[in-house]
């Protein structure tokens, strides 16, 4: 979705003592059935991780993070045409509480959303820190070595709805089952039949709709679960890399008839 991290990437490849063909694609999870059925292909295996790259996060540009000050953007499409600040600028109140409610599980939603609005009329929210100020006002700050930001959910929610996260999820696990029922020889079919479909999510919101989709899948004798539960990083790699702490890894190979 991002093209510098997909020309990123490709190069990675490219450089490679090896490397094989790539057919690079530059596009959400929504597109890729579309997409891969136009070129032909049918995929034996599909790897789709849900969290959004370090690079962008630590890019006070992007607006991902309340790391770093920065404007209000958090689109990962840069091209897209909806930023953050659009939406805490303009949204009415219950749209913004309904937002926040919503994609960050935020019990102070409705709050939040009162002071945005409040806030916002005298002067335009329009950067990471500004945001997150506002938000700590209402929540207050939280102690502990555990205790996450108490602008994180708030930064979470708006970044689902900027880029309609859950919404690309949803039509990526609706063709996943679509092809899954169709006939192995069926035109237009983006998966091949034994492949393995395989996502990797970092909130429960991601989670949950993976794991129903899947179990469902399994259920119906139209896949098979490679994951009996979710696979988390090991003690090891959280240490080497802690973002990797609230991955989540389940995989599912679809029927072969």
């Amino acid at each position: 979705l991002d093209p510098a991290n997909l020309d990123s990437a490709q190069a990675r490849v490219h450089a490679l003592p090896h490397p094989p063909r790539i057919i690079s694609i530059r596009g959400n999870f929504a597109d890729a059935p579309r997409r891969l059925a136009e070129l032909g292909l049918a995929a034996d295996a599909v790897l789709a991780d849900l969290g959004f790259s370090t690079n962008q996060m630590e890019s006070a540009s992007r607006g991902l993070s309340f790391a770093r000050d920065g404007p209000l953007d958090m689109r990962l499409d840069p091209s897209s045409p909806i930023t953050a600040a659009e939406l805490v600028n303009t949204s009415t109140e219950p749209e913004l509480a309904q937002i926040i409610k919503d994609f960050g599980e935020e019990r102070h939603a409705r709050r939040i959303a009162q002071k945005l609005v409040r806030e916002r009329c005298a002067e335009p929210i329009q950067t990471t820190a500004r945001l997150a100020a506002i938000v700590r006002s209402v929540v207050g700050r939280r102690t502990g070595s555990a205790s996450i930001d108490p602008a994180t959910r708030t930064f979470q929610a708006l970044r689902i709805a900027v880029n309609d996260e859950l919404g690309s999820l949803r039509s990526l696990l609706e063709a996943v089952e679509r092809t899954a029922q169709a006939p192995g020889d069926a035109p237009g079919r983006w998966l091949a039949p034994g492949a393995r479909v395989a996502i990797i999510a970092f909130h429960s919101l991601e989670d949950r709709p993976v794991k129903r989709a899947f179990a469902s899948l399994a259920a119906r004798g139209l896949a098979r679960a490679l994951t009996p539960k979710a696979i988390q990083a090991s003690d090891e790699e959280v240490a080497a890399n802690p973002r990797a702490r609230s991955a989540r890894l389940r995989a599912i190979r679809l029927a072969t008839g």
